[in-house]
This record gives structure tokens, sequence and C-alpha cells, in this order.
């Protein structure tokens, strides 16, 4: 395997751009780490994350024929020709049972299409039901100053509980909208690429906690945004932008394409960055956590 160099603002970065590059998912190159980066502070001292990378070779294995002897036998045979008439009759009896039982459905498919069509009807919404589309959006509830303060100190000691167990001096940036019902929550300090995480998962693991902290016991729902170093905007860019690439990579290949596994929002941006697409059209398969987008060509 040949070995490329790239780098970019963090290491999951230059993995996509490796991912860009090589026309393939992170899960068929063979990636080595040389520098995790640093991020500085407010833009000084910061290094690039650096990583090498390579295209897996997939051997494809296809299983050796082998030929089983075959054994004559004089009784054996005669043996079979005394035991294929009955086995035949029931052969027979079973597939007259079968013919019976598909003439009467279709009898009776006949005699009720206006019942047989609404069932259709019915299942048909089901069996087409898109996933990904956002759920219903919950109505905000306006909120005193006294409960925005509430909210925001639970929010501020369920955080600062989590950076002192990890031993992580940090600083937070709160801002509650009202009339959206969202609480933004901005990190600053050295090292936030362990906040972050592996794509982000570190940050949307503790997006749902603190989520489900400043929700307990209230009414209404509050949406809870976490984010540092403006990774969020920053990944988005990145998603939009290997969604681009893929999309050209399908249409010249005329192949479907299946990207990694990523969390629902990180899809939606998938979905929305080509949906408006000429060519090419998205759709979710797999369950969690490995549920995927697949790229494909249109129908025409």
């Amino acid at each position: 395997m040949e070995f490329r160099e790239f780098s970019a603002k963090t290491v999951d970065e230059a993995i996509t751009k490796a991912s860009i590059e090589y026309e393939t998912s992170s899960e068929n190159l063979e990636i080595q780490v040389v520098s995790q980066g640093k991020a500085g502070f407010l833009g000084f001292g910061a290094k690039p994350a650096i990583i090498k990378a390579a295209k897996k070779e997939i051997k494809e294995e296809f299983p050796e024929e082998t030929a089983e002897p075959v054994t004559k036998s004089a009784p054996a045979k005669k043996e079979e020709k005394k035991t294929e008439r009955p086995l035949a009759a029931k052969e027979e009896k079973k597939e007259q049972k079968r013919e019976h039982k598909k003439e009467n459905r279709k009898e009776t498919r006949k005699e009720n299409p206006v019942k047989n069509q609404e069932k259709v009807q019915e299942a048909a919404p089901a069996e087409k039901k898109p996933e990904e589309k956002p759920k219903e959006e919950r109505k905000a509830l306006l909120r005193t100053e006294e409960e925005i303060a509430e909210i925001k100190e639970d929010a501020e000691k369920f955080l600062t509980g989590v950076f002192k167990a990890m031993e992580l001096q940090v600083q937070l940036k709160m801002e509650y909208k009202n009339e959206e019902g969202n609480l933004n929550i901005d990190f600053e300090g050295e090292d936030m690429g362990i906040l972050i995480g592996k794509r982000g998962q570190t940050l949307d693991s503790l997006q749902y906690l603190t989520s489900l902290v400043v929700n307990k016991g209230r009414e209404g729902y509050i949406r809870v945004k976490l984010d540092t170093e403006d990774y969020r905007n920053r990944r988005k860019e990145t998603l939009e932008n290997l969604a681009r690439s893929i999309a050209y990579k399908v249409r010249k290949s005329r192949k479907p394409v299946s990207l990694e596994p990523m969390n629902p929002y990180e899809r939606r941006i998938i979905h929305s960055a080509l949906q408006g697409n000429r060519y090419v059209e998205t759709y979710s398969e797999g369950n969690e956590p490995y549920r995927h987008v697949v790229v494909k060509l249109k129908n025409r």
C-alpha cells in the first residue's frame, strides 16, 4: 500500500480529506495518525493535524469447489425405487392443496377489491415513512427570567462537575433564546479536541446528557446546543463538501456509494446538501449506531 499524507485543523477533517481523495469511506482506508494537531489560543500556536492514509487492498476469496465421490450400491438403488412412489404421491397431494389455496385467495381478492385496495393504501405510508425527516417541532414555552436563570444554573452545575472530573479548565458562555426555547452553550479553553471527540461523538454525548438535566421536571422542551471552536459549522461544511464530491463520483461511475455511519443530525446534512441535485438521490439504511446514507443515481 502506498501511503499519502493529509493535513487539516483536526484529525477528523484530515480523514475526510483522505476519503474524498480516494473516493471511498474511511472504513476502507488504512490510517496512521502522525500528529493530533493543536488548536492553540485565539489562533496563536495552532498546529495542523497530520495523517497518512492508504486505500486497503480488498481481496475476493472464492470457496473451492470439491466434488463429492459418488458411490454406487445396488441395494440402495432398490430401496430408492421402492420409496419413490409414496413420496411422489405425497408431493402431488401437497401441490394440489397449494393450488387450491391459491385459487381461494384469488377468488376472495376478486370478491373484495375495495377492502384489498384499502389495505394497500393503509400499508403504503408505513413502508415509505422517511426516518430522516426532523420530528415535529415542539412549541417553545415562554419562560420568566427566574426560570431561565435556574436552567442555566442546572446546566452549569452539571457541566462543571464533568469538567472537574476530567481535570479540564473550561469557560462556559450561555445564551437562552426565549422565543425558540434554545439553550446555546459554548466552551472555551485548551485541549478542546478532547471534548469534541472522534467525529464529535463526545460533544454529542455531553449535549444529550445536558438536555436530560435541564428538561427534567420542567414543562415544555428546551433544545440544548453545545459547541466549541465553531466545530458545528466546520463539521457541516466538511460534510457538505463530502456530499458534493460523492455525488460527482456517483454520477461519473453510475454506481451507488455508501457513506460511513453518522448520527441523525449529520445524515440530515447530507440529505439536505443533495436534495436539489438533478442527478442523484439519497436514502438511509441500517440500524443505529451503524445507520448510514447511500447516494445513488436517479432513475429516469
